[in-house]
């Protein structure tokens, strides 16, 4: 109950008129990440056996523990821009992708299937019934289970589709100021539902965390998605409160008044640290050929530097079910 002072605590006034958060790539940077696909492609190297060592970046490795430092420490958000897929295939830049992955952190798995790559894209799926990367719907603002989500926009939408990003530490900051007794709701434990992936030596189909936590004088918050109110349809749930209902939907609206529209160009790897950050998607128009088509990769990293209570560090460890192989599918299922 006392205001987060972070960097990541920005307003997006704060961000107005500038674009500091993207790092735009050199020629030379460009031609040593083509260099080190094309040695793993001579290697034969599948992609989840690509190591930092494997594809080594000479000078763009100097640049990428800042770029990591941003994340960590800073504001929360990076893009890096200039590695288009125009003239590439999908696998020469997911290889780029997970290699560069490899500089900020260890992919973890994204569903019960096991998939370290995954694939955002519309399958047609409803969003009542499935995740939102499966659908083109708008999606609540959000976090997801790992320290840094990253994604590699492939190609954008017709129109829509834009990636949206809000600091949940200027959040919780607002809502002390405005709403203190709703912040107070928010600290303790949210029943979430896990989409049915009961992961291995779990039994309920739900987990319970806060949305915002302090743990050995760090922040963290979750986003107030989809998973809290689809849990309200299991069993044993207990129904939420008035009060818990204000306080989510206080939380979602402030999210919406401080956030920042970033628009992905083909090429694009944008990050975002979860726990100091919550994003979300606005719905998007497809183009008519399926080779256009949004499609976006992500990866779920994962490099421990981030002090985390018992809750949070269990939903930060991966899907991982009684049956799961894990895998890196380069088509989206």
């Amino acid at each position: 109950m006392e205001p987060v002072i972070d960097s990541a605590a920005w307003h997006p006034d704060d961000l107005s008129g500038t674009d500091a958060w993207v790092y735009r790539l050199t020629a030379a940077e460009i031609s040593e990440i083509e260099r080190a696909v094309l040695s793993v492609e001579a290697r034969g190297l599948a992609l989840m056996d690509i190591t930092r060592e494997a594809f080594p970046l000479p000078n763009l490795s100097g640049v990428l523990p800042d770029i990591l430092a941003e994340l960590m420490d800073g504001r929360g958000f990076a893009v890096i821009r200039g590695l288009t897929a125009e003239g590439r295939s999908l696998v020469q830049m997911a290889t780029a992708f997970w290699g560069i992955g490899t500089y900020f952190g260890s992919a973890i798995s994204q569903n019960g299937k096991g998939h370290m790559l995954g694939h955002v894209r519309d399958l047609g799926a409803d969003y009542s019934k499935a995740r939102g990367y499966m659908t083109k719907d708008e999606l609540a603002f959000h976090s997801d289970r790992c320290d840094i989500a990253s994604l590699c926009c492939l190609h954008p939408a017709k129109s829509g589709g834009t990636h949206r990003i809000a600091s949940s530490a200027m959040t919780y900051n607002a809502m002390l100021k405005r709403r203190p007794d709703l912040a107070r709701e928010l600290i303790a434990p949210f029943y979430c539902s896990r989409h049915g992936e009961i992961p291995l030596g779990e039994t309920e189909p739900w987990s319970r965390v806060p949305i915002f936590d302090f743990h050995e004088g760090y922040f963290t918050a979750r986003g107030a998605g989809t998973p809290i109110f689809k849990a309200q349809e299991l069993p044993g749930v207990p129904q939420l409160t008035a009060s818990q209902h204000e306080a989510l939907q206080c939380y979602r609206d402030m999210a919406i008044e401080f956030h920042i529209d970033v628009e992905f160009e083909a090429g694009d790897i944008g990050f975002v640290m979860n726990h100091v950050t919550i994003h979300s998607r606005t719905e998007y128009d497809e183009w008519p050929d399926e080779e256009r088509k949004r499609h976006l990769l992500r990866l779920w990293l994962n490099n421990g530097s981030r002090p985390l209570c018992e809750a949070n560090r269990k939903e930060n460890a991966g899907v991982v079910l009684q049956d799961t192989v894990l895998q890196a599918p380069l088509e989206a299922a």
